[in-house]
């Protein structure tokens, strides 16, 4: 029984945001190694939306402002996110002060937030991450725990256009409807359910190891009835315990579990899971732990622009790891190319090796 219980817990990490949030670092960034002086020296205004209570926040704030002065820039403006507002003002502030490129140092709600405000603008995006799971700047190929290289990388480092993507959130029962942006994974259902029951005490004494308590007490609940439309196509009516609306699809350990979910192709991977029970999440595990393609009937994998699902009943969401709400409809769309992020050269050189390399074998 207690190794069945490890495996539905794996379960739980591996196919919601909450388990995504700890993918193991790549190398370092390849800036670090070069001086200052010899990178590109345009003088640039710099901006950094700063979340003031993570760790690291304090040290970031300083080494940024000593970058800018090592590289004959003006001194970096610095906006404080709050809990009333985690950075919409603050980084509309930093586009009207006229600034070249907006950093985001905190979380991955910190950087949901400013990178929402900068999609569809010409402004770079750097990512200093301080936060804990900081998934985005994983399959970006930056390590979090390198905060020089980050900086360095977030002020001199080459630009990549990804997408980002926006969902409408509707509740007929309260009659609410609110828009929102995202970057990685959003989802309704069990996900959500797991983030909103994990215990706080919990969460205090052993960390992201928390949330698998939560996890195993909700597996064992009922599917609920929802309908699925992609891209305006027919709407099926599926059972389901939860879909994911993913932009980006590495899990820990090296696993893809959306092999196909890139964040600059233009298109959502969405994933439904339907498993009526443990061996159905048992299922799921092994397809997702040996990595075995063959089809199993409850988990399916679509791929489009646009998708809505429509609940029978209210059922709670969430962005990025942060609880959105329920909603008794939803509207999810992709954004092509809407952002554009700092990256570490020598990353985006492979990344445009790689693309070549599945046009010729297309």
């Amino acid at each position: 029984m207690v190794g069945l219980v490890v495996v539905i817990a794996a379960v739980v990490f591996l196919v919601s945001w909450l388990s995504v949030r700890h993918l193991p670092a790549r190398r370092a960034a390849a800036l670090p190694g070069v001086p200052v002086e010899v990178l590109d020296a345009r003088a640039q205004r710099v901006a950094v939306i700063l979340n003031p209570v993570k760790n690291d926040a304090d040290a970031a704030r300083e080494k940024i402002r000593l970058a800018c002065t090592a590289a004959g820039w003006p001194e970096p403006m610095v906006f404080e996110t709050t809990i009333e507002d985690p950075g919409h003002t603050q980084t509309r502030r930093a586009l009207e002060a006229g600034a070249d490129v907006v950093l985001a140092g905190g979380g991955d709600g910190t950087v949901r937030v400013v990178t929402g405000e900068l999609a569809g603008t010409t402004t770079p995006f750097g990512l200093v991450p301080l936060g804990t799971g900081n998934l985005l700047a994983r399959n970006l190929g930056i390590n979090p725990g390198q905060l020089d290289a980050n900086i360095l990388t977030a002020l001199h480092g080459a630009d990549r256009r990804i997408d980002t993507a926006t969902i409408t959130l509707e509740n007929s029962v309260t009659g609410s409807s609110i828009t929102e942006s995202f970057l990685v994974i959003a989802g309704i259902g069990l996900d959500a359910q797991v983030l909103a029951d994990t215990k706080d005490d919990l969460k205090r004494k052993y960390g992201w190891l928390a949330y698998s308590e939560a996890g195993v007490r909700n597996l064992p609940g009922k599917r609920k009835k929802v309908t699925i439309s992609i891209d305006d196509g027919p709407a099926q009516t599926r059972s389901i315990r939860s879909i994911l609306f993913a932009n980006c699809g590495k899990l820990p350990a090296g696993i893809d579990f959306i092999p196909s979910a890139t964040v600059d192709d233009g298109e959502l991977d969405i994933v439904v899971m339907s498993p009526r029970n443990a061996l159905g999440w048992i299922r799921i595990a092994a397809k997702t732990l040996l990595r075995h393609n063959a089809r199993i009937p409850v988990i399916d994998y679509y791929r489009g622009r646009k998708v809505t699902v429509t609940a029978h009943e209210p059922m709670g969401t969430q962005l990025d790891g942060d609880l959105s709400g329920d909603v008794t409809s939803l509207t999810v769309q992709v954004r092509p190319s809407a952002l554009s992020v700092r990256v570490d050269p020598q990353t985006l050189a492979e990344v445009g090796a790689a693309a070549g390399q599945d046009r010729r074998t297309a």
